[in-house]
């Protein structure tokens, strides 16, 4: 069980691992040893609360293919087990930004002193430039 937040858990079914071979260039093992993995979650099937799994899909985002699943890609370290520390703390990472309340915002009204400074300026940018006209004789 993968926990994320209060209230918001995983389940180790939910996820699915694949070793592969790390991409780039290697040292003595690049060719034998499958240190990085993917890490699959299929969003519709999964555990999570249905208002993350609607915000998980509808996000845009070139990890979550059109039929729900998520795959998260980790490679940044030599060993398999860093490699999926770091896999579950980017999954963690996602799901916590869903779980977010967007804050209401509040629309605010300019001040009257503002407003009356804002109409003095526009009148006395109008004046300037009906100066600059060609007088009519």
């Amino acid at each position: 069980m993968l926990q994320i937040a209060p209230g918001i858990a995983l389940a180790d079914e939910d996820l699915q691992w694949q070793a592969i071979r790390a991409q780039g260039s290697g040292g003595q093992n690049v060719n034998k040893v499958a240190s990085a993995l993917h890490l699959r979650l299929d969003i519709r099937r999964s555990s999570l609360p249905e208002h993350i799994k609607q915000c998980l899909l509808s996000r845009d985002d070139q990890r979550i293919s059109r039929d729900g699943t998520l795959v998260i890609k980790a490679q940044r370290f030599r060993t398999q087990e860093k490699n999926r520390a770091d896999a579950l703390n980017r999954l963690r990472e996602l799901i916590l930004l869903c779980s977010r309340k967007a804050k209401k915002r509040i629309p605010t009204k300019p001040t009257k002193a503002s407003q009356r400074r804002r109409l003095e300026n526009k009148t006395k940018r109008g004046h300037t430039k009906r100066l600059r006209r060609t007088p009519i004789d």
